[in-house]
């Protein structure tokens, strides 16, 4: 059969690799993909852009796809899935009011509370009711989110009141456009972060290998948040017993929650979840599609055939399979653009990718994000630009890979964190 993807990113590039690894896969699409993808064995691009539903529908009719599965959240926020179900095509991900969880922050709080899931004390405000005194009476540092998708750069961390208050105007003046529109304001959360993802086909869940994310963009978790600087698996942190906690607490009752107030969700759930030290999981955001870099330490493990697993949830049998994992570590270091996360320069020249594929072959992969190709140059055009991503028997060993890779590219003023996993391997260290 052959296969969707839709999106331009590295979890679009790891998305299309995986399943284009499956016996059942004649050929994988991805609309509009970028140079890896490009490149990648049995896939080609497709120019038609993530958010154009209407093409994406005629392209995967006319190529007679017989799954498709969606990588950013834009489209599934603006109903993607409701059109391929309305022209009865295959396509694994929530309806657009499901996938209101990322879309509304506003919202999923709501959601939250109403379901006795844990997650962060909160407040939401417009900027018609917005009351400057309610800062006055909470403790810092506070944590400022605008409601609605910001591409991963809408939340800020206030360390003051005046900061706080500097944030909160820049938001309802427009800093993130309509998503500002509507704030929350939340108390920040002590604990280590970890990323939970699921499959979910309505009722029944299936979890993915734990992994952890790298927000900030400095070593040591210092710089602005951004859409993640690299990530490993599995997480260390999630123990047998906190896996369980996180599935009782969290998951299973989002799951419930969201059927009961009849929007079935089916698709890839991801929850950003911080740890307390006392093992207790709150939620710190919902994502309804699989994370961006955790896909490609998370895919780089996965042994079962992706499209299996996802034919299985579209038909309500996600209880009838498993997903077996590769049982060493991956890591993924992201290389950015200088100035990421905001403005950056575009159109240099990669230097080092078929070096870097060589020293991957059987201990990793150079997944593409922000490239385009130009004759047989391949050129930098986004932010997040590639992940390197090292498997090796430990997370150290994994990180030792993936830095190798990293070493042998480059193009003028890449960045990148050299810390990439720090937590597990000092965990590793203790014993």
């Amino acid at each position: 059969m052959k296969v969707l993807i839709v999106g331009s990113g590295g979890r679009e590039h790891a998305l299309a690799w995986k399943c284009a690894a499956s016996e059942r896969v004649s050929e994988v699409l991805i609309a509009p993909g970028n140079a890896g993808t490009a490149r990648e064995p049995k896939c080609r691009n497709a120019a038609v852009d993530a958010g154009n539903i209407p093409a994406l529908v005629e392209l995967a009719r006319r190529e007679r796809v017989g799954l498709t599965l969606i990588g950013p959240e834009g489209p599934l926020v603006a109903g993607v899935v409701d059109a391929f179900q309305a022209a009865a095509l295959p396509c694994f991900g929530p309806t657009r009011q499901a996938a209101r969880l990322e879309g509304s922050k506003a919202y999923t709080k709501d959601f939250l509370e109403r379901h006795g899931i844990p997650t962060a004390r909160s407040r939401t405000f417009t900027r018609q009711d917005f009351d400057p005194t309610w800062l006055e009476h909470h403790s810092l540092p506070l944590v400022i989110k605008a409601s609605g998708l910001a591409a991963g750069k809408g939340v800020i961390i206030a360390e003051t009141r005046a900061a706080a208050r500097t944030a909160i105007d820049a938001m309802f003046a427009g800093q993130f456009g309509a998503a500002g529109e509507q704030i929350v304001i939340e108390e920040f959360l002590r604990g280590e972060e970890v990323s939970f993802i699921v499959m979910a086909d309505g009722r029944h869940v299936l979890p993915l290998a734990t992994s952890q994310d790298h927000k900030r963009r400095d070593d040591g978790d210092r710089g602005p948040n951004t859409g993640g600087m690299g990530a490993y698996s599995p997480a260390p942190r999630v123990t047998r017993q906190i896996h369980a906690r996180i599935m009782r607490e969290v998951i299973d009752p989002t799951i419930a929650g969201l059927a009961a107030d009849g929007t079935p969700y089916a698709g890839f759930l991801y929850a950003g979840l911080m740890i307390a030290e006392d093992g207790t999981p709150k939620v710190l955001e919902f994502n309804c599609r699989f994370g961006d870099p955790e896909t490609q330490p998370v895919l780089s493990r996965l042994r079962t055939d992706l499209t299996v697993l996802c034919e299985a949830a579209l038909c309500g049998r996600l209880d009838t399979v498993s997903a077996e994992w590769d049982p060493r570590a991956a890591l993924g270091v992201v290389l950015a653009a200088g100035g990421y996360p905001d403005a950056v320069r575009k159109g240099e020249r990669i230097e080092g990718l078929e070096r870097a594929a060589a020293l991957a072959a059987g201990r990793g992969k150079i997944f593409h994000a922000g490239t385009r190709l130009d004759g047989d140059a391949v050129l930098t055009d986004g932010g997040r630009v590639l992940c390197a991503v090292g498997l090796g028997e430990s997370v150290s060993a994994a990180q030792r890979t993936a830095y190798e890779l990293v070493e042998v590219i480059h193009w003028p003023d890449m960045r990148y964190r050299r810390d990439i996993g720090q937590r597990a391997i000092a965990r590793e260290r203790r014993g």
